[in-house]
């Protein structure tokens, strides 16, 4: 098997100098123009059969092996956040406002140097990849309320040639630089978008008697949610239910017409979610209602639950044991409350994502995604991009 860990630090320079140019020049989601001219350009370059604007800025591209097989697709994420960067660092974003705060800059430079190590062994491949550079993976919708994974499906990316397998992987800053995070299972949750507008009666702060308090109903509605996790939900099954936004009235002497609220739910399981989803509405509808308040509810799925495939989950073990026999290799099911859209892939074909460690505190590189600050040790790139070579290797042998 080709040594893809010698590989990854011969082609390093390339990775590196990649990941530095999409982090000066970050862009957000259905906005990546330059980002996706790049990766275009480098997967032409290995002449690969090469698709653009698939989701607006998607990126699709065919390795076919020298043997029949199934069809391996790679998800790689492109956007930014909007966010001004603090690192102080020499390739820090140019553009005011943006960062890859997420590390997204990281994947895309990893998925262009997975692509070119695996165009030199394509004859020992035993089927294809399907490289995908996605966008919008941070939540952004477009006119059509998808985001980016969810478009690119809806545009047919499972299809021609019909996907198989997926995999797919996260720089990690929540865990040092040397750990592996694959489990078997849910490893991220599903999330919900809510809204919550309380209508009451305005007046004057002086005589609440005359009218109907939104702002004492809203705090009942927050204060009552709190008990649906702590009663409602099986303790052995994760939940989280977070009010994050309160917007009402103007000035310190006015009752106002209505509050707004906005806020998450996180699951993992379906049970859960149906019990959590369930009584969100009872309690929010019946607690305004005894609070004199009529009330409108949105709720949206944002994403269901990633949850790794038992049988591609263990090729990727085996790819890791294989590389790192020295590392000890995080299967326990590690989970985070962290949401992502791959998971519509996953619900379609079976799949693995997996979880590479980043942060490095002796260096400084230790602020978390969506930080300011965040910045990740750059020794995790080759690290990230052998694994996931040697487990195409795996998969498709």
């Amino acid at each position: 098997m080709t040594d893809f860990l010698a590989k990854t630090q011969e082609l390093f320079p390339y990775t590196q100098t990649l990941r530095r140019d999409f982090h000066i020049h970050p862009e957000l989601g259905f906005e990546e123009i330059r980002t996706a001219g790049i990766v275009a350009k480098e997967l032409r370059t290995l002449d690969l059969e090469t698709t653009t604007g698939i989701a607006k800025t998607g990126v699709v591209a065919l390795l076919e092996g020298g043997k029949p097989g199934p069809v391996l697709l790679l998800r790689f994420d492109m956007d930014a956040l909007p966010i001004t960067e603090e690192t102080n660092a020499e390739y820090a974003s140019q553009t005011p406002g943006k960062m890859h705060a997420c590390g997204h800059d990281g994947h895309v430079a990893v998925g262009l140097t997975v692509a070119k190590m695996l165009n030199e062994v394509r004859d020992d491949l035993a089927g294809t990849v399907k490289f995908v550079f996605q966008p919008a993976e941070e939540g952004v919708i477009n006119e059509l309320g998808r985001g980016g994974a969810e478009q690119m499906i809806h545009e047919g990316v499972l299809e021609n040639p019909k996907v198989d397998y997926a995999l797919a992987l996260h720089l990690w800053n929540s865990r040092p630089f040397g750990w592996l995070g694959i489990g078997i299972g849910p490893v991220m949750a599903g999330a919900e978008y809510f809204k919550i507008t309380v209508y009451g009666k305005g007046g004057h702060g002086a005589m609440p008697q005359a009218s109907v308090d939104p702002i004492l109903a809203a705090t009942e509605i927050v204060s009552s949610l709190q008990s649906i996790v702590a009663r409602n939900v099986d303790p052995l099954k994760p939940a989280v239910l977070t009010v994050a936004s309160i917007q009402g009235g103007e000035a310190f002497n006015v009752i106002p017409p209505k509050v707004e609220m906005t806020g998450t739910i996180r699951t993992f399981e379906p049970e859960a979610r149906e019990i959590v989803v369930q009584r969100f509405d009872e309690v929010v509808k019946n607690t305004a209602k005894a609070m004199g308040c009529s009330v409108d509810v949105e709720l949206k799925r944002i994403s269901p639950a990633v949850i790794n495939d038992a049988k591609i989950t263990e090729s990727v073990q085996k790819a890791a044991n294989k590389l790192y026999p020295e590392t000890e290799i995080d299967t326990k099911n590690y989970l985070t409350m962290g949401a992502e859209d791959m998971a519509f892939v996953m619900e379609k074909v079976p799949g693995c994502y997996f979880f590479v460690g980043s942060t490095n505190a002796e260096k400084g590189l230790d602020y978390d995604h969506h930080h300011p600050k965040f910045d990740f040790d750059e020794a995790a790139l080759p690290r990230a991009a052998a694994l996931m070579a040697t487990a195409v290797m795996e998969i498709l042998q």
